[in-house]
């Protein structure tokens, strides 16, 4: 089983290293790197180049985040697809190892574990409890970190992409694709480590990707008008607690 890790760069080089080391230290041998960078000036691609071992680098791919992944997905030959960011990392050197024994072993499409958050430069342990996996538990709200997720290859390639509209919420429309087809498997134990910065999207623009996680909900929930209330519901109660910590 080869994996494909897909790492998004622009004008990473701050966090890049981490990134790196943690694939490099890995204990399982095939790996396929692909760098997808969106015209990097400040030493990324010079790290990058540096690499003691194979890599693909795609250069001056334009169009955000959704294009960025989508290329690194065009370009990917493995068996086994992992989105690593660039200010994300591996959370010990086994990851792959224990993955890939997990996808032999369970004969599913898709897997995710968890993530430990890094704030300045201090791992916190995830002190939400995610719900047991369901469609309509998927549909309440994204349990699915992304740097914690692997899926085969071909299952991903049969969605279409992740949809270049989306600027926030791609990674949850993505999963509710796979979801309605195919259950994963899910695991407890932190899988990866997502570092919290003021320069990452998700942190800088909390509002707005509120607002188009709760688009991407409503396309996949159906026409079903009491659970359409729900979620709006749902989405009000949210919305007043970013509002909240914003002016606070």
């Amino acid at each position: 089983m080869v994996f494909s890790i897909i790492t998004c760069t622009w004008n990473s080089e701050p966090y890049l290293k981490e990134c790196i080391d943690s694939v490099l230290a890995q204990d399982y041998p095939h790996i396929e790197w692909i760098f997808v960078d969106g015209g990097s000036t400040d030493g990324t691609l010079e790290r990058i180049r540096a690499l003691p071992r194979p890599y693909t680098l795609l250069e001056n791919v334009r169009g955000g985040i959704s294009n960025a992944m989508n290329a690194g997905l065009k370009a990917a030959t493995g068996d086994v697809i992992m989105h690593l960011h660039s200010d994300d990392y591996l959370f010990g050197k086994d990851v792959l190892t224990r993955v890939a024994a997990l996808f032999r072993l369970s004969g599913r499409q898709w897997l995710f574990g968890r993530t430990l958050t890094l704030v300045d430069e201090e791992l916190i342990a995830d002190r939400y409890v995610a719900p047991r996996f369901t469609y309509a538990n998927l549909l309440r709200g994204n349990f699915i970190p992304h740097p914690a997720t692997f899926v085969r290859r071909d299952f991903m390639l049969e969605t279409g992409g992740f949809d270049t509209d989306l600027k926030y919420a791609m990674d949850y429309d993505m999963w509710l694709k796979l979801g309605r087809v195919a259950a994963p498997l899910q695991l407890n134990e932190p899988l990866a480590v997502f570092r919290e910065h003021q320069g990452s999207l998700s942190t800088r623009e909390r509002r707005a990707a509120l607002e188009e996680d709760f688009r991407v909900r409503l396309k996949h929930a159906g026409s079903n008008v009491l659970e359409r209330a729900l979620h709006y519901a749902r989405h009000m109660v949210r919305r007043h607690r970013v509002m909240r910590k914003e002016q606070a």
